[in-house]
Order: structure tokens, then C-alpha cells, then sequence
């Protein structure tokens, strides 16, 4: 097993399904401790066993968090449990589609507080951290990885709530990007076109329908292929920052 990561020490949040899952598995497979943050323990438990019975580290922390006290926890037991946090993965989310012109607001009240506040408040909570650790680690360089979406690139009509919470992840990773790179702490984000997930899951039944005629048949990603792109992310020299990276299908339009 390559150790390109050893010594380095990972929160993983959204880890029980998808893209966070797979980032979870890669950063592991390369040295790093990962824990392992999502409201699923079952599914936390049954990855941190994975990941430990091939001789890693994990750590399981169940936690909604769209609470902010939740979050700012779930990072401050990863620190005591770990002794310092390098990278963060920003993922998880909601996706729920359809017009604006009637919409149940309660699916809007999901998405901001998951896509955006959820995100918000464990970028806050852990940006302390990832500063000590650009200061004190071995490498001296740490990395937040923000997991964004082709939909905070181009809206369009029948996705506008979740334009907004995707757009606000790339308008705040470049703001902070800005702010504290000079301070050797990376910030990215990863907008990933469409993948197999349970993302399309969360829709309701009619939009689900609109949804796969808009994808159609198109070969989605996989998980994995963000993963990759997370890793080489955070396996860049110090002097090298990737700030963005755009993957879509190859036959996916926009």
C-alpha cells in the first residue's frame, strides 16, 4: 500500500454513501486517518471496519451537520481523536429539482441547511485547524476540499434552489481561497457533472422522471472518478494549489 498521505489526518464528511464514501476508501488506501462523519452510524461502522481490517485508521463520528453545534463537534472530537486535521472533505448534499412556481419550501429548507449551512459551519469549525496544521505539520500545507456541482455553474430553469446553494459553494471557496492561501492552506472545489449517487434519490417521484429524461442515457460517473480527482487534489506539492476542477461525463451536453 502506497503511504503518500502517512501521517496525514482526514475528515471525511458525508461519508456513509457516494462521493464521500470513495474519499473516505482512497485517502485511507494512501496512509491518511480518516473520520468519518454522516447522520448513518451503521453505514460509518461498516466502512471504518473496511478501512481497518486492510490495516488503516478511522474514526466514527455520527452527526447531523446542519446543526452547528453538531458540526463544530464533530470536528473537535475528530482533532482530539486524531491530534490534528490536514484535510477536510466538504461533501454532502441535497438535491431536490422542479419549479420554483409552487415548490414545497420545506425542500428549499433542506438544501440551504445541508448544502450551505452544513457546509458553512464545518468549514468554520475546522479552518482553525487546518491553519495550525499548515503551521505545524510535517508537510506544512493542509487542504479544504469543497465537493460543488456543474450546477454552480450554469443554472437552469427547474434547479434554481439548488443553483443557489452550488453557486454559493463556489463563491465562497474562491472568497476564502483569496483570504488564507497565503497562509499555505489550500482551498478546492470539485464540481462534478453527473454521477451515480443517491442524489437523484431524494427528488419526488414526477421530478425523478424529469430528472432522468434530462440526463437520459447517458454513462454517468462514478464515485470513484471523484475520488480520484480528490486525491490528486491533496497529493500536490506544497508550491502547487489545484483551486477548481470541472468533470463531466464525457456525453453529458451541460
Amino acid at each position: 500500500m502506497e503511504v503518500v498521505l502517512e501521517r496525514r489526518q482526514a475528515l471525511v464528511r458525508g461519508a456513509s454513501s457516494g462521493i464521500g464514501e470513495a474519499a473516505a476508501r482512497a485517502l485511507a488506501a494512501l496512509g491518511a486517518s480518516v473520520s468519518l462523519v454522516a447522520r448513518r452510524k451503521d453505514r460509518l461502522e461498516r466502512l471504518a471496519a473496511e478501512i481497518m481490517s486492510t490495516g488503516g485508521r478511522a474514526v466514527v463520528l455520527k452527526a447531523d451537520v446542519a446543526q452547528r453545534v453538531q458540526a463544530a463537534e464533530a470536528v473537535e472530537r475528530t482533532v482530539a481523536a486524531l491530534g490534528r486535521l490536514d484535510i477536510v472533505i466538504n461533501n454532502a448534499g441535497v438535491m431536490h429539482l422542479g419549479p420554483l412556481v409552487g415548490a414545497p419550501v420545506a425542500e428549499w429548507d433542506q438544501m440551504i441547511n445541508l448544502n450551505l449551512l452544513g457546509f458553512l459551519y464545518i468549514a468554520h469549525a475546522a479552518l482553525p485547524h487546518l491553519l495550525m496544521a499548515a503551521e505545524d505539520s510535517p508537510r506544512r500545507i493542509a487542504d479544504l476540499v469543497n465537493i460543488g456541482s456543474v450546477a454552480g455553474r450554469i443554472a437552469r430553469a427547474g434547479s434554481g434552489v439548488y443553483n443557489l446553494t452550488k453557486f454559493g459553494v463556489g463563491a465562497f471557496s474562491e472568497s476564502l481561497r483569496q483570504e488564507i492561501t497565503g497562509r499555505h492552506v489550500r482551498v478546492a472545489v470539485v464540481e462534478p457533472g453527473a454521477v451515480i449517487t443517491e442524489l437523484g434519490t431524494h427528488m419526488r417521484p414526477e421530478i425523478q422522471e424529469l430528472w432522468a429524461k434530462r440526463v437520459g442515457d447517458i454513462e454517468k460517473l462514478h464515485a470513484t472518478d471523484i475520488s480520484d480527482a480528490i486525491i490528486y487534489i491533496v497529493t500536490r506539492p506544497r508550491h502547487v494549489a489545484i483551486n477548481e476542477i470541472l468533470i463531466r461525463p464525457t456525453e453529458q451536453l451541460v
